[in-house]
Order: structure tokens, then C-alpha cells, then sequence
């Protein structure tokens, strides 16, 4: 039996560590001290996410864990970010309940395929989708009075669109590509 306690597992940990963290700094009227240290832990549990996927290869420690767990602290910490900078005015609603509803149901495509012994791994599109994701959420978390760039949230919010699209073009290869799963006849 493989050792739970790998380095990979334990940065996905982290990821759900922070959620609480950024659940109490990212609310609106922050300070922008606050707002930085929101995109401090934001960033780093975004690239905490780039870094597990590595290491767990590297050193062949993938555990059924960490398959389970990566993604979904992916999903919480994303989620978060979204729900969070709607009262913020940085996040319109509907891209956030866009963004969200595409995460659930590729989670429940997952879910189903794991019930047949499938694994959906993350596609090409699927690892750009993310990066886009946080490269929008950290543009639009970081307090636009430290750095003089004119329309700095508005720039986020436009990669955010392009996520977006990735979000949701990524979710139809999914579903095209795992149909199978949904044509076959249940046990």
C-alpha cells in the first residue's frame, strides 16, 4: 500500500487549507493589504496545483487519493475565487454560475466513469482551461491601487471570458469523448 502522506497529496491539502483563509479575506471593503495577501495565497495554491501534477509523476507516488482529491481541491479553490469577487462587482454572476456548473457536471462525468473503473484524466484543454482560470483569478484578487496598469480587473475579466470559453468548449470534449459512458446499458 502506497504512503498517503506524499509531497503531492499534501499540496492538494494545502489547497483546501487556504479555502477558509480566503473565504474571510475576500470579502468586499478589504483593505488592499488584505486583498494582496488574498492573491499571495491564491497564487500560491494555484501553482501548488501545477506542482503536485509533476511531482507525482516524478516520482511515481499517484495515489487513488490524490486522483480523488486533486481535482476537487482544483474545483473548491476556483469556486471559491468565483463566489467570492461577485459582491466585489470583479466577477459577473452568470460567468461564475457558468464556470461552476460546467466544473459539476465533468465531476459527475468523472464520478460515473470511476463506477465503471474508467479515469478521466485532465486533457491538454482541460490543464489550459485552469491555467487560464487562475492567471484570470489572480488578475482580478490583486488590488488594482498597488500597480499603476490601467483597467487591471477589467484585463482579468476578459481573460476570465476566454476561460470561459475554454471552460465550456473543454467540457463538450469531455462529454464527446466519454459518451460511452452514457450509451452503455447499467448493470
Amino acid at each position: 500500500m502506497k504512503h498517503i502522506l506524499t509531497l503531492p497529496n499534501l499540496l492538494t491539502g494545502y489547497r483546501f487549507a487556504v479555502v477558509p483563509v480566503l473565504l474571510f479575506c475576500l470579502v468586499p471593503g478589504s483593505s488592499q493589504w488584505v486583498e494582496l495577501l488574498s492573491f499571495v495565497i491564491f497564487l500560491s495554491a494555484a501553482l501548488t496545483d501545477l506542482a503536485d501534477g509533476y511531482f507525482a509523476r516524478k516520482h511515481k507516488s499517484e495515489t487513488v487519493l490524490g486522483k480523488l482529491m486533486d481535482p476537487l481541491a482544483d474545483k473548491v479553490l476556483v469556486t471559491v475565487a468565483l463566489i467570492m469577487l461577485i459582491p466585489m462587482f470583479r466577477v459577473p454572476a452568470w460567468i461564475s454560475v457558468l464556470i461552476l456548473a460546467r466544473e459539476l457536471m465533468v465531476t459527475g462525468l468523472r464520478g460515473v466513469a470511476a463506477s465503471s473503473g474508467i479515469v478521466v484524466a485532465a486533457s491538454g484543454l482541460g490543464k489550459i482551461k485552469s491555467v487560464m482560470q487562475y492567471t484570470a483569478l489572480c488578475v482580478l484578487i490583486f488590488p488594482e491601487t498597488l500597480l499603476p496598469i490601467p483597467f487591471l480587473h477589467q484585463i482579468g475579466l476578459v481573460i476570465l471570458v476566454f476561460s470561459l470559453i475554454l471552460t465550456i468548449w473543454s467540457g463538450f470534449d469531455y462529454f464527446y469523448r466519454f459518451q460511452k459512458l452514457f450509451l452503455a446499458p447499467s448493470s
